[in-house]
């Protein structure tokens, strides 16, 4: 059973896998995360709490783990030891992360990710997402999402939910600084908070071809969350972007020598 990290790290501990899991993973995980997601779904006509959704996202990661996939977490002492909420900014990989940080990160503050206005339109998916406070931009109008994240990510924080976001435009294995706006810095400064640098590697859950997000799966890939020391921002907020991107590059050139 999962367990969410209480102090700096997690590991999925081995355990034997089923013969569907092992001989056809891909359909073995979309079977079992289609369950939680139908089940928590049909929780939400009882109402929804920032409780359940956590509970639904420790549901995903046991059903990943059974599939074969193996979770690591390092690094979370310094989100759980922050006296108030902060910006989670992070690279994006593939849907894994939207689905497993509820847990590894709600279970010790409330937390909203920013996330697509697409994503509230999804079959049985928008049930829940529309339910966990998040706050959606269109990728229509840069300057409008803009306005959006500042004013509604600052209300967040000052509700004391953390907010995180993935300042890249799309899904990507690689990180490319021109590509990663510095959105979340400037949240932060705004409010008064600090950043928290988030690297992942979740090529586990791969990009459909048709699909995007009905990949492969690939057990043999380790999904692997690291969280850096908070940053205060300050000045103009250069100096902590860029130490963002150096975190998030190097422990990739760690996990992918």
């Amino acid at each position: 059973m999962f367990t969410p990290p209480i102090a700096d790290t997690y590991d999925s501990l081995p355990r034997r896998i089923g013969p569907l899991s092992r001989h056809a993973p891909s359909l073995a995980f979309y079977l079992r995360v289609f369950a939680v997601v139908v089940r928590a779904a049909w929780s939400t006509r009882r109402g929804y709490t920032h409780a359940m959704w956590v509970e639904d996202s420790a549901r995903f990661i046991r059903a990943a783990e059974a599939t074969g996939l193996s979770f690591h977490v390092e690094g979370l002492d310094h989100f759980i030891r922050l006296p108030g909420p902060c910006v989670v900014v992070g690279n994006h990989m593939s849907t894994l992360e939207t689905f497993a940080l509820p847990a590894i990160l709600g279970a010790h503050r409330p937390i909203s990710f920013v996330l697509k206005e697409s994503l509230l339109r999804y079959p049985i998916f928008r049930h829940v997402v529309s339910r966990t406070e998040p706050i959606a931009v269109t990728r229509a109008n840069p300057r409008e999402d803009f306005e959006t994240v500042l004013t509604q990510g600052g209300a967040r924080l000052q509700a004391g939910r953390s907010v995180v976001i993935f300042p890249q435009t799309t899904r990507t294995f690689s990180l490319d600084p021109a590509a990663f706006n510095s959105i979340g810095v400037k949240l932060a400064r705004r409010a008064g908070v600090p950043v928290l640098p988030l690297a992942v590697d979740t090529r586990a859950w791969g990009t459909g071809r048709i699909l995007k997000d009905f990949g492969p799966i690939q057990p043999g890939i380790p999904v692997r969350f690291a969280f850096a020391p908070p940053l205060a921002i300050t000045g103009n907020g250069k100096a902590q972007h860029a130490a963002i991107i150096d975190f998030i590059q190097s422990c990739l050139a760690q996990w992918n020598p």
